[in-house]
């Protein structure tokens, strides 16, 4: 029965390819913004290494990544995806609702989101979780069972010691896996930090949910797209903004910004891979197993992406941002890509 399933799988992805493969020689790779550096990054050493085409890398962001390749199987369908965060249950039924039901999760690293000013902002900024929570939430509670809009104008509204400066903070939108994990890790932390939200969880979860997770749309946050390099730019022209994104971004731009403090701790290499900093997260690319032998050059370019060159301490994802595995997941990693391992097995 397993093997009469495999080959009907095999004669979906070749019956979706037929005529059409030739149409296209390059590997379509879509996903989260904060993996797409990393994703650009294999795709030119593995051009360089092979002479073949670089792949086409796409910043949708996670959410809208997923949709994307979830979409179905064939060259009109990626072949890749970055992402921020683990794949959902409601992707995977996606997924395979559209045909797509063999997918080989990738686990390549860790990454801090984090939150950062430019060299040219003067204070030593360190921000608890419940400060970032009161500056970014839409509603606060208003400590008569109640919510209130979001009052806080300026930090210093929120704690005295905290910069009297407008609270300006550019990040992600909702498509973002990013945006997914900063209100997981995050915002959730810092809303359950006021009194009365653990019981509030307790009760009544949709509520909970609703509240601690929904980001204020008065101004002093703004949505700045898939595109991290904007934010970048804007935390350049102005020294009062903060931005959200992966350390990656923070370390490239390391002469130009500076991470925020979360709790006293600073996002560093040491600090994201041992969760000592507090809104530390997984990223993963996931691969479409159907299209392994059908994409020309895709087997080769998923064994670039999980070498030791791209993925070790010393390789050359880690220099620009990743926060490696240790050597024993690596190898886990390594031989479960490389054998199409299918998620969930």
């Amino acid at each position: 029965m397993k093997t009469l399933k495999v080959t009907a799988a095999a004669l979906v992805a070749s019956a979706a390819f037929a005529g059409a493969a030739i149409a296209r020689d390059q590997i379509k790779i879509v996903g989260s913004s904060t993996v797409f550096p990393y994703s650009q990054a294999t795709a030119e050493e593995y051009s360089n290494k092979t002479g073949n085409p670089a792949p086409v890398v796409e910043s949708t962001g996670t959410g809208g990544g997923f949709k994307v390749f979830c979409g179905g199987i064939g060259p009109d369908h990626a072949d890749i995806t970055g992402a921020s965060r683990a794949i959902k249950s409601s992707e995977i039924e996606l997924c395979a609702g559209n045909g797509v039901d063999d997918i080989t999760e990738a686990l390549i690293g860790y990454d801090g989101l984090s939150i950062a000013i430019s060299r040219q902002n003067e204070a030593d900024w360190d921000l608890t979780e419940e400060q970032i929570f009161k500056a970014l939430a839409a509603e606060l509670p208003d400590g008569n069972g109640g919510f209130v809009a979001n009052p806080n104008k300026k930090w210093s509204d929120i704690d005295p010691s905290l910069p009297d400066s407008e609270i300006l903070v550019f990040g992600p939108p909702p498509t973002s896996g990013t945006r997914d994990a900063f209100v997981e890790l995050a915002m959730h932390d810092g809303c359950n930090a006021l009194p009365g939200m653990e019981a509030l969880e307790e009760s009544d979860e949709d509520t909970w949910e609703e509240k601690c997770s929904r980001m204020r749309q008065d101004g002093p946050f703004v949505e700045a797209g898939e595109n991290d390099n904007l934010i970048v730019q804007r935390l350049e022209a102005d020294s009062h903004a903060v931005g959200i994104f992966g350390y990656s971004f923070l370390y490239e731009n390391n002469d130009k910004l500076k991470g925020v403090k979360i709790n006293g701790v600073a996002p560093t290499f040491e600090t994201i891979a041992d969760f000592s900093y507090p809104i530390a997260r997984p990223i993963f690319f996931y691969v479409k197993n159907a299209h392994r032998d059908v994409i020309p050059g895709m087997k080769e370019f998923i064994a670039e992406y999980v070498s030791d060159e791209a993925l070790a301490a010393d390789g050359y994802l880690p220099e620009r941002g990743l926060t490696p595995l240790s050597d024993e997941k690596r190898a886990e990693v390594q031989e479960s890509v490389l054998g199409a391992k299918k998620l969930g097995m």
